[in-house]
């Protein structure tokens, strides 16, 4: 047992005193033990000054957002063009024709129009839960109470066009005034407006993992189950985006993918590292199952795992005060229900 290290007594002394050895941070040489071993510190004036890294912007004109709208008018012009010498030859051959051509052409281009706007509605109301979601994470930091107020009115515009969430608006509104700070504004709204969205967003996910991993046990075919799973994965991907409050169209669905695959990316990707399954392969799980059995509950495992991905991409606050789901979760009962069927 060693005992109690002696600690030097406060002195003073020269620089210059032949008994002072000054020594360098990364000498290995040792002093004298009588001398006095002093270690310069850096001097602050010639440390490295970190530079942060900077989004290079880019100058000058973008020449390929003039190409592909130059592009696009052509083609319109192009179609626009040949609508109109389709009706003119149509009313050269005969009146009638010309008139159903047209008529055709208006009801064809009302439709483009309608179809034009929705999508841009659906684009609107995405960027609009996403630009929530970015404040929503600002305020938790900042504690901005006017910030925090101006995003929970947004919320119960979203919230008011879905008649199940009456009574946790009306329980908002009534405990508002109530709450200071702004940090608090926002979780108070996470509780009363995301707690039923989110227990029926797992609902959700763990109904489709479990219809993949069924089908996908069954399918003869791997290509079958390829466009199965695909088509699952759009699905629950509208549905949990109509949940939270947006309803895209085609290019809504689009970039709503491409948030979806970037929270996987960040998340840790498509589960091939995640821990639950490789304990399952590892601790012989899946072994119990059958070949086929087994595949579908990795298909599963992966198509919760993309839901729980959307979850994240489509709700338009963050997780603060409730907890976020896990994948543990889900793939205890989807395991429970694959034991069960293999036994039977």
């Amino acid at each position: 047992m060693k005992g109690p290290s002696k600690h030097r007594r406060p002195a003073t002394f020269r620089l210059d005193d032949p008994g002072v050895v000054v020594m360098e941070a990364d000498e290995s040489t040792k002093a004298v033990r009588s001398a006095i071993q002093i270690t310069p510190e850096p001097d602050p004036a010639l440390l490295p000054v970190p530079i942060a890294a900077q989004e290079l912007k880019r100058r000058g004109f973008r020449w390929g957002t003039l190409f592909w709208a130059a592009a696009t008018g052509l083609v319109v012009l192009g179609l626009g063009l040949g609508v109109v010498n389709l009706v003119e030859d149509l009313f050269a051959r005969s009146q009638s024709l010309g008139w159903l051509g047209l008529a055709l052409a208006i009801v064809a281009a009302l439709a483009l129009v309608v179809i034009v706007a929705r999508e841009a509605l659906g684009l609107a109301r995405l960027a609009t839960i996403e630009k929530l979601h970015q404040r929503a994470a600002a305020v938790l930091v900042s504690d901005d109470r006017a910030e925090s107020r101006a995003i929970v009115r947004e919320l119960l515009k979203i919230a008011h066009q879905n008649p199940q969430l009456a009574r946790a608006r009306a329980a908002l509104v009534s405990h508002a005034d109530e709450i200071i700070d702004g940090a608090d504004m926002i979780k108070l709204a996470e509780r009363e407006l995301m707690a039923p969205l989110d227990a029926e967003a797992r609902r959700l996910v763990s109904s489709a993992a479990q219809r993949v991993s069924i089908v996908t046990a069954v399918s003869p075919r791997a290509l079958i189950d390829v466009l199965f799973v695909f088509v699952a994965s759009l699905r629950l991907i509208r549905q949990l985006a109509r949940l939270y409050g947006g309803r895209p169209g085609a290019l809504g669905m689009i970039r709503l993918m491409r948030h979806v695959i970037a929270n996987l990316a960040i998340t840790g990707g498509l589960a091939a590292s995640d821990s639950l399954v490789q304990q399952m392969l590892g601790h012989g799980i899946a072994a119990r199952l059958s070949q086929r059995l087994g595949e579908g509950v990795l298909n599963g495992l992966l198509t919760a795992r993309l839901g729980l991905a959307a979850i994240g991409a489509t709700r338009p606050l963050p997780f603060a005060a409730l907890p976020q789901p896990v994948l543990t979760d889900l793939a205890k009962d989807l395991l429970r229900k694959k034991e069960k069927a293999d036994e039977e």
